[in-house]
């Protein structure tokens, strides 16, 4: 069986032990603490010298559910579920770092990673090297001895750049950094950037993980030994995930495979008609031929997912014009949702990177990005097609 047809099962079949009540579908556990035994049970369970839910901030069981089926998704030994997908990076980070300590950093990173990279902390003394995916052959001279992390998305945000997971797994296991991915975009059913070596893997699960636009959640899985640091961070400062939102976010693992698949679909439809319309400048989607790393992309990945990132005439403004044409499709930041999204970059979500800091990440002042959804692709282009002969420069 292959990974990919084990995953649809594990995704659906992976659950917790029934109750006495023998519920087909798991239950929901919204409470805030548990009960012991006696004296002696509350004392070993607080005392770590037995493995069971003390208190929801610690742990429950909707939460280690999602846990358990995100692991077997991705291959991984551990992991620990946050509120947010931002929650998952801060945590992941402030638990595995020290004052002095080096993060070295791919350039093209969600917005709000770059601002924890660049303005929080610093103000712990950790500071944070970059280097440009399309240089990644140089990223050794920028590996100090105060160096621990290694971090990267792969497809990048938004400009949907490949990044060689198997070349950098080796560049961070010579130089003893830990490495960690950011698999939102691609998610397990596309992408395992632990078989190509990487130690944690951090997903927003508002995104495709839910696929519905409903709830927030964020996971890192990996390493064992880096999962109990980052597990006992989050205990204490408690970025925790709400039980209701770890079970709705488990509950739509179970449909993950179908409803990426069906994205898949949309999105090579609405990467081909874009790349061929005469008033988009560029088209970028990783399983595109004229993809700069399509190769790799087709190496790493299954599918090419379900962002598209293509670039109109007439920058921020012309962007905005094109924007405001459109009817069917939502105009949010959000992404992986059933119903087709539509931003622009340099405005939104990256705004606050300066001209040359987009620059320097391939994001032009006229690139869109569509988070493309389940609607008939013909309603898709239509809608897209309609606001590209409309928009003025």
């Amino acid at each position: 069986m292959s990974l990919k047809n084990k995953n649809e099962t594990n995704a659906i079949r992976t659950q917790l032990a029934r109750s006495p009540f023998l519920e087909h579908s798991n239950p929901l556990y919204l409470t805030s603490s548990f009960v012991f035994e006696d004296a002696e049970d509350m004392r070993a369970s607080f005392a770590e010298e037995k493995e069971r839910n003390i208190y929801s901030r610690f742990s429950n069981p909707n939460n280690a559910e999602l846990v358990e089926k995100m692991c077997k998704l991705e291959g991984a030994e551990a992991g620990h579920t946050f509120a947010t997908g931002m929650g998952a990076i801060f945590s992941t980070f402030a638990a595995l770092l020290n004052s002095g300590d080096r993060i070295l950093s791919a350039r093209a990173v969600f917005g709000s990673t770059h601002s924890l990279f660049t303005k929080v902390f610093p103000k712990w003394q950790i500071e944070t090297s970059y280097f440009d995916a399309s240089d990644i052959e140089h990223l050794e001279d920028l590996i100090l001895p105060q160096t621990k992390i290694l971090y990267i998305e792969s497809p990048t945000n938004p400009g949907l750049q490949i990044l060689d997971l198997a070349y950098l797994g080796k560049i961070a296991q010579k130089h003893n950094l830990i490495f960690i991915v950011d698999n939102c975009f691609a998610t397990p059913y596309l992408q395992q950037p632990i078989k190509f070596g990487a130690d944690l893997v951090i997903h927003s699960a508002t995104k495709l993980i839910d696929g519905q636009g409903r709830v927030l959640g964020g996971i890192t899985i990996g390493r064992a030994d880096l999962i109990k640091e980052i597990y006992l961070f989050s205990r204490n400062s408690g970025p925790s995930l709400s039980p209701f939102n770890a079970w709705v976010l488990s509950k739509s693992l179970e449909t993950l495979s179908v409803r990426v698949e069906k994205h898949c679909d949309n999105a090579e439809k609405l990467a081909e008609f874009l790349n061929n319309h005469p008033k988009v400048v560029d088209t970028r989607y990783p399983f595109l031929k004229n993809h700069p790393q399509y190769a790799l992309a087709k190496k790493q990945m299954e599918r090419g997912g379900n962002i598209i990132a293509f670039e109109v005439d007439g920058g921020v403004q012309g962007g905005r014009n094109f924007i405001d044409e459109i009817k069917m499709c939502s105009l949010t930041s959000n992404l992986g949702d059933t119903r087709t999204t539509i931003t622009q970059p340099a405005s939104t979500t990256h705004s606050k990177l300066s001209v040359e800091e987009r620059q320097h990440v391939d994001i032009p002042d006229g690139l869109i990005r569509v988070s493309v959804g389940l609607e008939h692709i013909d309603d898709i282009i239509a809608d897209i097609d309609q606001a590209l002969s409309r928009y003025h420069v």
